[in-house]
């Protein structure tokens, strides 16, 4: 199966559950359970291949001129992380189908994991460091909708809030690094990367990026000293905190610093700072998970601490210390997954996760005992069980290694992490299942059904088989480490196995083990001095962190953004005025190269009528009607001047625009008084008087001087109009520019415009609530200077003429490529025709005929358009590439096929869909405010007698 196609899955499946849901649980899980066994064995149609030592690669251009292409590669650490991601994926969807209760919204949770599991395989399968980086933020962003998928609960929002903050930092400062990376290499793609070792570790921007990559790594595994958003993040429901916390986003930063080995390793930077947070995580991780009541919270320290552990090994900068690492990531994803699922079940069962509470479940809970102590006893470093062989490994790396000169440190720390790990293994053996029934639990704890313990059980079971036969998985483990190591060093042959003699790894296991059984038996003590010890919270140094921040971005805000435009006026004119006056005073201004060209009749009249309706608004802008009908002309204007200078398209799009947004501006003018407050000062005036004219003279004297000068390079338009036929397939210069060569900044555009038609509909839809409320239900709108609001003959002309005016705007469309017009102004000459009918006939009578989903046809209008992009990628193009072709059907002549006519038909849509958005938000306002009956329009059918109580009406009116 392509890896397309697999990272694919997932994202598509994404779609599925929320359809699923009304035909029950069972069919919600099954169908995201399909989708990742589909996604599972298309990778596994690949394991031949890396087997062989192969690398499978594919890609499509995207963005060629910045890097980033769609580019993939699985070799053995891609297939390694993904079959983790993908095989445990599918055993937490069935866990989650009998884990969650009847009012969860099943649909929603399992949309979520598919986004989240779609975005972590992008990430282990990314061959572009910038398409990576995608992947990346997206699993910042879905790993936040379902640590946060409990909304009623606050500690589950703020674990939210406080895990997107703080991978959403680090993963900012990891674009830093991976930019500056690509620009040591010439190459955004990991493969060029990769090959690179001499030149990235030589340059000097070595150190600032391995800092920025590193604390995206670091805030990513909950590093030392960003540990602390993960226990947090225990607020999330088990199943998340299964997936998220054992195999897949932790290990986003584990695999990054895997991926990256072969570059950045080996210095004496990576080993210190690498080994030394690593460290630092391992033992405060597990010290900190002793002392934790709340059996989630003493397996997310325990999580943190063997993060830690991994780090170290990847740190020390030896094959060895990537091998074990490898080997242990795949360990700690077994039996931690199953401890998270038998924390959930116990939690399930019992009503309760306080270990305070609990004791004595193995005699109620026999199968749920078995899993949870044979996953703890292989995390504490048991014999024949496989976190024993990897914990063994890990300490015959600390013996040889040597930091700040001191051999003696890595082993000591190495031990005290691996005691306190073994210590909080046997508390939660102990405590929560050994000894007496109690008769005081918050329920009737029992083993659940047979589907909620068997993904715990299969872990299990693994545990075992690798515990007894590591031969089994030596040759994989070799096959993967080779891959992190990349050729930089020698992967010798060390034999995973049970028993390599009386050496020092050995005997630091005896101790590490006694020793925990040590700590827990003097457990009590220790508990009270922990209690009683002042420490600093690390979530209270956050959230003092983030007030601050708050703080002090209020502050700046209040300077700038206090509401007022007459100050954002203002800074901007300042920055024309100091940005012209440096650009003159600096640059180099050569003589005029142009001459003056005298000025007609027309020119002349236009300019005038410009610049008074310009003084007028200055003069008059408190009366609000008069300054719309003055800036309506100021617009008139400049159309007009586009039509002198032979630019038609450019003025059919300001007089379509000019009268939509007068139109709307009226109806939001409705609901406001006729005339402005005065609320400046004399002094503020003057203040702004000079600033505006300070401004303006700038801008106009430089505008002159350029106009005077030919451009010191050859201008773009040249290029336009040279390949717009011949690259474009469309001799309408202007519009192939919109869908062709800047499509991207179109498509951006469209996106922008109908995040504002739903703001419109946002602000508007609170304006119906509350106190705003009570006033529109008491608005006394102004009396109507004419008799009749709604006038035959203006209902009987806008009725007739609609379907003309929608032809006009058909013909528009399809005319665009070649001549004056496009997707934009035929959306908003369609909008203008629906808009004439709330003009004639009034808000009710229109809304009660137009009753379409806006909102829907925006996202169709942005969907079509992206969908338009992508079908590029399909022939080895760049996103939004466009073709066209001649094709002839008899009897009619030969016309032209273009892509840019679907593209085009995206921006149609978005622009109606905005347009009319923005209306209906209008529209509701007034009908909640009670219009007369006279905004009620008049039944123009004779045939039907308005008065006749058997004739049905519409809501305001027929």
């Amino acid at each position: 199966m392509s890896l397309f196609l697999i990272v694919a899955l997932p994202f598509l499946g994404a779609l599925l559950p929320g359809l699923m849901n009304s035909a029950g649980r069972s069919a919600c899980a099954g169908v995201t359970f399909t989708v990742t066994l589909a996604a599972f064995v298309g990778l596994l149609t690949n394991l031949p291949a890396v087997l062989a030592g192969e690398v499978v690669t594919v890609g499509v251009e995207w963005l060629p001129m910045l890097g980033m292409n769609v580019n993939l590669m699985l070799d053995g650490l891609g297939f390694f992380f993904a079959a983790l991601i993908l095989g445990i994926g599918m055993l937490i969807i069935i866990y989650g189908r009998f884990y969650l209760s009847r009012k969860d919204n099943m649909g929603e949770f399992f949309t979520y994991l598919l986004l989240f599991q779609g975005a972590m395989v992008g990430i282990v399968l990314s061959d572009n460091i910038l398409l990576l980086l995608v992947f990346w933020e997206l699993t910042s962003l879905s790993s936040f909708l379902l640590i946060g998928y409990w909304k009623h609960l606050p500690e589950g929002r703020q674990g939210a809030r406080m895990a997107l903050t703080v991978t959403g930092m680090g993963g900012l400062a990891m674009i830093g690094g991976m930019l500056i990376l690509g620009q040591i290499v010439g190459s955004y793609d990991l493969s060029v990367i990769l090959q690179n070792r001499d030149m990235i570790q030589a340059s000097p921007l070595y150190m600032p990026a391995l800092i920025l990559i590193l604390l995206g790594c670091f805030t990513k595994s909950a590093q030392f000293p960003f540990h602390f958003w993960l226990p947090h993040a225990m607020a999330a429901p088990t199943p998340v905190s299964a997936y998220l916390h054992s195999a897949t986003m932790v290990k986003a930063g584990i695999f990054l610093m895997a991926r990256m080995w072969p570059v950045l390793s080996g210095t004496p930077e990576w080993f210190v700072i690498v080994t030394t947070a690593g460290l630092v995580t391992m033992v405060l991780g597990a010290v900190i998970a002793l002392f934790k009541h709340d059996l989630k919270a003493l397996l997310a320290f325990s999580t943190v601490s063997h993060l830690g552990l991994i780090t170290m090994l990847l740190g020390t900068g030896t094959a060895f210390g990537a091998m074990a690492a490898v080997f242990h990531i795949l360990n700690h994803a077994t039996f931690k997954a199953a401890l998270f699922m038998s924390a959930g079940i116990v939690d399930h069962e019992a009503h309760t996760r306080d270990i305070r509470r609990l004791g004595g479940l193995r005699h109620l809970m026999p199968i749920t005992f078995v899993i949870a102590t044979v996953a703890a006893l292989s995390m504490a470093g048991i014999p024949l069980l496989n976190g024993f062989l990897s914990k063994e490994m890990m300490l015959e790396e600390a013996t040889h290694t040597v930091l700040f000169d001191t051999w003696w440190l890595v082993p000591a720390l190495a031990l005290v992490g691996s005691l306190f790990s073994a210590a909080y293994c046997f508390r939660l053996i102990g405590h929560t299942f050994l000894g007496a029934k109690r008769d005081d639990y918050p329920a009737h704890p029992h083993d659940p059904p047979f589907g909620m313990w068997a993904p715990p059980a299969l872990l299990v079971v693994l545990v075992v088989v690798i515990g007894v036969a590591p031969f089994l998985v030596q040759d994989f483990v070799f096959l993967v480490a080779r891959a992190v190591i990349g050729g930089v060093a020698p992967l010798e042959v060390h034999y995973i196995k049970i028993w390599h003699g009386l050496v020092p790894a050995l005997y630091l296991s005896v101790a590490a083990v006694v020793g925990g059984l040590i700590v827990l038996a003097l457990f009590k003590p220790l508990l009270r001095m922990w209690d009683a010890a002042p420490r600093p919270e690390a979530k209270t140094i956050f959230e003092a962190t983030i007030a601050g921040a708050v703080s002090l971005a209020r502050r700046v805000i209040h300077g700038l953004h206090n509401g007022a435009f007459t100050r954002y006026a203002a800074i901007m004119a300042v920055t024309v005025v100091a940005l012209g006056y440096h650009a003159w005073r600096t640059g180099t201004i050569g003589p005029a190269t142009r001459t003056m060209q005298p000025a007609g009749a027309i020119e002349i009249a236009g300019w005038a009528m410009l610049v008074a309706a310009t003084l007028g608004l200055v003069f008059l802008h408190r009366n609000r009607l008069l300054s719309l009908i003055l800036i309506a002309i100021v617009g008139l204007m400049v159309s007009v001047g586009f039509v002198v200078f032979s630019a038609p398209d450019l003025a059919m799009t300001q007089l379509t625009v000019e009268v939509v947004t007068i139109i709307l501006l009226l109806l939001a003018l409705n609901f406001l008084p006729n005339r402005t407050p005065i609320e400046s000062t004399v002094l503020r005036r003057m203040r702004d008087v000079a600033v505006a004219v300070a401004g303006g003279v700038t801008a106009a004297f430089m505008s002159w001087h350029f106009l005077l000068r030919d451009a010191v390079s050859s201008p773009i338009s040249e290029f336009h109009l040279a390949n717009s036929y011949k690259g474009g397939g469309g001799t309408n210069v202007v519009n192939v520019i919109l869908v062709d060569f800047r499509g991207f900044d179109t498509f951006g555009e469209i996106i922008v415009l109908g995040i504002a038609a739903l703001l419109i509909y946002a602000l508007t839809e609170t304006l119906l609530d509350g106190p705003v409320r009570a006033r529109l239900l008491n608005r006394k709108p102004d009396q109507p200077r004419a008799g009749d609001m709604h006038p035959m003959m203006m209902v009987v002309l806008t009725r007739v003429i609609m379907p003309v005016v929608l032809m006009v705007g058909f013909f528009i469309f399809l005319r665009g490529h070649n001549e004056p017009g496009g997707g934009f102004i035929a959306g908003l000459v369609v909008s203008i025709a629906v808009v004439m009918q709330y003009m004639a006939s009034g808000f009710s009578w229109a809304a009660a005929r137009q009753r379409y989903p806006y909102h829907g046809i925006i996202g169709a209008g942005v969907l079509v358009a992206g969908l338009t992009g992508i079908g590029s990628w399909f022939v080895g193009k760049p996103f939004l590439t466009s073709d066209y072709t001649y094709v002839r059907i008899p009897p009619f002549h030969e016309f032209e096929l273009a892509t840019a006519a679907l593209f085009d038909l995206g921006v149609f849509l978005a622009v109606v869909g905005a347009v009319m958005l923005s209306l209906e938000s209008f529209s509701r306002l007034a009908r909640r405010a009670h219009m007369p009956e006279t905004d009620h329009a008049m039944d123009i059918d004779p045939s039907r007698d308005p008065d006749d109580p058997t004739n049905p009406k519409l809501e305001g009116g027929v």
